[in-house]
């Protein structure tokens, strides 16, 4: 299997920015080529088609299939198995969204939690616990939010996006609303 310049180049991309995202680059190629690819491909084509190894392959696919980004298929008459990543890239990006929360927030939470149940035994324990306190706060107000994203449809996610700093607007005029029950006027600044 020959890659096209353009999906060569998404390829090799996606391999560097693994090593940003944390993922190394191997995983990164396999998965942007299961992406744009036409069909599901078997550990041999990708092997083929990357120039890797068989088991570097397999080591691949195991953490991909952990992170819950690829579907495993089996074909008719075919006893190997074949590959693909979901088709609606919003569910892609909502698993990962959530396998990064378990992974990496989570466990954080936990231990700020812990910490600050520890009663401090001096000033700096105090002031180590209070920014860990802020920290907890603002990780727990973040993760609320994301779990509240999460139940939106699609499409209101996409509106919402899009209104981006419009959302500001909104709240600036909600907050010139009467604070009183029943009151229709708007409060002039």
């Amino acid at each position: 299997m020959n890659l096209t310049p353009l999906v060569q180049s998404f390829v090799l991309h996606f391999g560097e920015m693994g090593s940003h995202w944390g993922i190394n680059r191997t995983v990164g190629q396999m998965y942007a080529l299961l992406y744009v690819s036409e069909k599901p491909l078997n550990a041999d084509e990708m092997a083929e088609a990357l120039g890797f190894s068989r088991s570097n392959v397999s080591m691949g696919l195991k953490e991909l299939t952990s992170w819950r980004l690829v579907k495993l298929q089996h074909l008719p008459g075919d006893r190997r198995e074949y590959y693909s990543t979901p088709e609606d890239v919003w569910a892609i990006f909502q698993t990962l969204a959530e396998e990064r929360k378990k992974r990496e927030v989570d466990p954080t939470l936990t231990m700020l939690r812990g910490a600050l149940l520890e009663k401090p035994s001096n000033d700096a324990d105090q002031h180590a616990q209070a920014r860990m306190a802020e920290m907890h706060d603002l990780i727990d107000l973040t993760t609320s939010w994301f779990t509240d994203m999460q139940r939106l449809d699609v499409d209101t996610l996409k509106t919402l996006m899009k209104l981006g700093s419009q959302v500001q607007k909104f709240l600036e005029f909600k907050q010139k609303l009467p604070t009183f029950m029943g009151g229709s006027e708007i409060t002039k600044e």
